[in-house]
C-alpha cells in the first residue's frame, strides 16, 4: 500500500476565496494543485480559449504551414500519416478535416499495429511515392524517424513532422546530443530550442495548433481566416483535441485544462456525429460526459480498433459527417472493445501467474514474456500489472518478426531514459517517461531483463508509492456545499486529480457485498456522531482478509450478515467524494481510495 502524505501548502485561504469568489475549501484544494499567484487561480478557474498559447512560438511552425499552404494552393497530393492509438487517430482526424476544409487533395494513412508497427516507416514512404504524394505530414509520430526522413528527401517528397514525443538522443560523457530528423519542418515542443512555453501537450494538440496557425495567417497569397471564423467547424476540432488530450493521459494543467474543459462543454451540448454516435453506442445517452468517460469508456473504443483490426475505422468514425454511417461504425468499435476486454483479462491472468510463481523475485523491473499475447494489448496488460504490483512493467510478445512489447512505468522511474541506457538491446524503441514501445530479437530478451534491473536504482520507498491527501476531513463535513466546491475544479484527471480526504478511527458496522465478482462493497460506518455509508471498489478481498487476520473470520461474517460484533472494527480511510446518480436518484458517494486497519 502507498505511503500517505498530507499536502501542506500555506496561504490565506479565506482571502483567496474572497478575492476569487470561491469557497475556502476550493481555495485550499486549488492551492494544493500548484496555484500560487492570482493569475494562476484565474487561469485554473476561468481560463478560456483566449488563454491558449500562440502557435507561432513553435519552432518551425511558420515554415511547416507555408509548405502546407503552398501544397494546398498548388493542388499537390498530401498524405497525413498518423498512429494507431487515440492520440494518433484524433491527430490525423484534425489534420484531415482541417486540410479538406481548404479543398486540399489529401488522404490519411494509419499504420497497422502488427504489419507496420509504430509510426511512419520506409515502406509507407515508398508507397506514398508510388501514389504520387508530394507532401507528407505526420502527427503523433515522426520525431524518431531519421531514416524515413532521409528516404523521403531522396525521393523528393516534402516532409513535415508534427509530434510531441521525446527527441531521441545519444549520450557521451554525460552530454546529450539530440537527433532531429532531416525533414523540411519539425514541429515538436520537446525540441531543446523550441520556445513554446508548455511542452506537455499531446499530438492532437500539436495538430490543432498547426491547423489554427494555418487558418489565421495569410500564406502563399491565400487568406484562410474565413474557415477559422466557422465556429461550428472549429468546435469539432476542439472536441478532437480534448479527446486526444485525455486519451493520451496528458496532465490537465495549463492549456490542457483549458482545451479539455471547453471540449467537454461542446461534447455535452452539440457533439460532432462520430463522437455523438459513439456516446450512444456506449450506453451514455443522457449522461453528462466527463473526462472519465473520455478516458475510460469512449477512448478504449477508439483504441480497440488499432488493437483488434485497423485504426482506419476509428479515423472513419471521427471524420464522418453522416449520422447513420457514424452509428454503424460506432457499433463496430463498441463490439471490438468488448473483444479486447476478454483478451486483456486472459493476458493479465497469465502475467499474474508468472509473477506469483516467484520467477521475478528480487526484481524491481518486471519484464514478462507472454508469447501468445496479442501485441496490441501488451500496453494495457502492462498497465494492469503495474497497478497490481507497483513496479515498472514491460510486457513482451512474439511478433511477426522478432519480439515486440510495451511498457508502463511508475512515477519514480523514467522508462524512456532507462531504455535509452540499454538501447543497443532494441531494434527500435520510443515513448515517454511513463510509457514506451519497443522491438528486439528474441535472443536478447534475458539481456534486456538483466540490464534494466541492474541499472534500476529504485528504493523500497519509491516503489511503495505515495498517496497525497488534500486534507483531514470528518465524514459529516461532506455535503452539497463541499461537492459544489469540487465541481469548480473539474475536469479531473492526470495532473488534476480528484481531491482525496482522510479520516482516522472510523467505526465499521456492516459490509454489503456488491458486484458480479463480489469484490466491491458498501460499508456502513460511524464517524463521530455521523452514521453513513462508504463504497469500496475492487479491494474487498484484501480488506476482509486484513479484518480476519486482526479480529477473526467470525467478525467478517457478522459484518456481512449485519449482526452485532463483540469488538469494534476501526480503520482510517483515504476517500474521495462525488455525486452518484442511479435510476434518477442523486446521492453523495464517498469512495474509499485506500485504508489502514
Amino acid at each position: 500500500m502507498p505511503a500517505w502524505f498530507l499536502i501542506r501548502k500555506g496561504g490565506d485561504f479565506q482571502e483567496i476565496g474572497r478575492k476569487h469568489h470561491i469557497p475556502t475549501a476550493a481555495a485550499r484544494l486549488i492551492r494544493n494543485r500548484g496555484a500560487v499567484t492570482d493569475e494562476d487561480f484565474e487561469l485554473y478557474l476561468r481560463g478560456g480559449m483566449e488563454c491558449l498559447h500562440d502557435p507561432a512560438l513553435f519552432k518551425d511552425m511558420d515554415t511547416a504551414c507555408r509548405l502546407m499552404a503552398d501544397a494546398v494552393v498548388s493542388k499537390e497530393k498530401i498524405r497525413v500519416i498518423g498512429d494507431y492509438d487515440i492520440d494518433g487517430v484524433c491527430s490525423a482526424a484534425i489534420l484531415l478535416k482541417g486540410l479538406r476544409r481548404l479543398s486540399a487533395d489529401v488522404d490519411a494513412v494509419i499504420p497497422h499495429r502488427v504489419h507496420d508497427g509504430y509510426g511512419m516507416n520506409s515502406e509507407m514512404i515508398r508507397k506514398a511515392y508510388l501514389d504520387g504524394v508530394k507532401v507528407i505530414i505526420t502527427c503523433d509520430n515522426g520525431i524518431a524517424a531519421s531514416k524515413e526522413a532521409a528516404l523521403a528527401k531522396d525521393l523528393g517528397i516534402t516532409l513535415v513532422i508534427t509530434d510531441h514525443h521525446e527527441v531521441p538522443y545519444e549520450e557521451s560523457d554525460g552530454v546529450r546530443k539530440y537527433i532531429i530528423p532531416d525533414a523540411d519542418a519539425v514541429v515538436d515542443p520537446k525540441q531543446e530550442d523550441c520556445s513554446y512555453p508548455f511542452s506537455g501537450i499531446c499530438g492532437g494538440m500539436v495538430a490543432y495548433k498547426f491547423v489554427s496557425y494555418l487558418y489565421n495567417n495569410r500564406m502563399c497569397g491565400e487568406d484562410f481566416s474565413d474557415v477559422y471564423s466557422d465556429t461550428k467547424f472549429m468546435d469539432e476540432l476542439t472536441e478532437l483535441a480534448a479527446f486526444a488530450t485525455v486519451g493520451d493521459i496528458m496532465e490537465l494543467r495549463d492549456e490542457n485544462r483549458v482545451i479539455v474543459k471547453r471540449g467537454l462543454e461542446l461534447i455535452n451540448s452539440d457533439p460532432a456525429p462520430g463522437i455523438k454516435e459513439l456516446i450512444e453506442a456506449s450506453g451514455l445517452s443522457g449522461t453528462k460526459i466527463s473526462a472519465y468517460h473520455l478516458g475510460f469508456v469512449l477512448g478504449p473504443c477508439i483504441n480497440a480498433t488499432g488493437r483488434i483490426d485497423s485504426a482506419q475505422r476509428a479515423l472513419d468514425l471521427l471524420t464522418e459527417n453522416d449520422h447513420e454511417n457514424a452509428m454503424r461504425i460506432a457499433g463496430e468499435l463498441r463490439s471490438m472493445n468488448e473483444s479486447r476486454k476478454a483478451m486483456t483479462e486472459e493476458a493479465v491472468k497469465e502475467a499474474v501467474e508468472q509473477v506469483e510463481s516467484g520467477e521475478f523475485e528480487g526484481m524491481n523491473v518486471l519484464v514478462i514474456f507472454l508469447p501468445d499475447c496479442h501485441e496490441s494489448i501488451a500496453g494495457i496488460t502492462a498497465g494492469r500489472i503495474r497497478e497490481r504490483y507497483g513496479k515498472p512493467v514491460f510486457i513482451v510478445t512474439r511478433g511477426e518478426e522478432g519480439l515486440k512489447g510495451s511498457g508502463r512505468s511508475v512515477d519514480s522511474y523514467n522508462m524512456y531514459e532507462a531504455m535509452n541506457e540499454v538501447k543497443d538491446v532494441f531494434t527500435k524503441f520510443g515513448g515517454h517517461a511513463q510509457a514506451a514501445g519497443f522491438s528486439l530479437e528474441e535472443d536478447r530478451l534475458c539481456e534486456m531483463r538483466e540490464r534494466l534491473n541492474a541499472n534500476c536504482k529504485l528504493t523500497p520507498e519509491e516503489l511503495r508509492g505515495k498517496l497525497m491527501i488534500d486534507m483531514e476531513l470528518p465524514l459529516g463535513y461532506v455535503n452539497e456545499d463541499l461537492l459544489a466546491a469540487l465541481e469548480l475544479m473539474e475536469p479531473f484527471g492526470n495532473g488534476n486529480s480528484r481531491p482525496v480526504f482522510a479520516k482516522r478511527n472510523i467505526l465499521l458496522t456492516g459490509i454489503s457485498v456488491m458486484g458480479q465478482k463480489r469484490n466491491s462493497a458498501r460499508l456502513r460506518v460511524v464517524d463521530d456522531n455521523t452514521r453513513t455509508e462508504m463504497v469500496l471498489f475492487k479491494k474487498l478481498e484484501d480488506f476482509e482478509k486484513q479484518i480476519a487476520e486482526k479480529y477473526g473470520e467470525d467478525v467478517v461474517k457478522s459484518l456481512e450478515e449485519n449482526r452485532s460484533v463483540a469488538v469494534e472494527v476501526r480503520f482510517a480511510a483515504a476517500y474521495s467524494a462525488q455525486w452518484n446518480e442511479f435510476r434518477g436518484v442523486k446521492k453523495i458517494q464517498m469512495a474509499v481510495e485506500d485504508y489502514i486497519l
